[in-house]
């Protein structure tokens, strides 16, 4: 049976299929069910509500999708689930938007994440004291990835990073 993926209309919510979304991604068999009820981000870009929740389901799929679809090695696949949730946290925390997107593309030895939402307001990279409780996302981005910034677009923007694959 085909599943539409997250945000094509197929009579349930994106929010009920994120509500749905397991405490481990391998729960269901070899891709705990995700990739079938949320979407395969490998594909298409798939669509989550702008809720604190939904910061959670875009790790569980980014972790599925790394593993099951490209067998990406632990330590960088934790890596960019890290990755993941620090943009997916600056989407819902900052923008204001409804929903944001999360797509994951391959190209050679190299994997590009990529969180789309609405808003046109650029992240900034702050400077992080030894002590600061909150404002490290961007520095993780990018002290974790090899390289990372924003594609404004006609209607918002474009947050990725990515990472190379042969020298880990």
């Amino acid at each position: 049976m085909m599943v539409p993926m997250a945000g094509q209309g197929d009579g349930a919510s994106v929010a009920e299929r994120v509500s749905e979304v397991p405490g481990e991604p391998g729960g269901d068999g070899p891709t705990g069910g995700l990739l079938e009820r949320l979407g395969d981000p490998t594909v298409a870009e798939v669509r989550f509500p702008n809720r604190a929740r939904s910061a959670r389901a875009a790790r569980d799929l980014t972790a599925c999708a790394l593993r099951t679809r490209w067998a990406m090695p632990r330590e960088p696949a934790e890596q960019a689930v890290l990755l993941v949730s620090e943009l997916v946290g600056n989407a819902v925390r900052h923008t204001g938007a409804h929903t944001f997107g999360l797509r994951l593309l391959r190209r050679g030895g190299w994997v590009r994440v990529e969180v789309r939402d609405p808003s046109r307001g650029l992240p900034c990279l702050l400077p992080v004291g030894e002590l600061d409780t909150s404002g490290r996302g961007l520095f993780l981005v990018e002290t974790l990835s090899d390289r990372w910034g924003v594609d404004l677009l006609p209607r918002g923007k474009t947050t990725w990073f990515e990472m190379r694959l042969t020298d880990r």
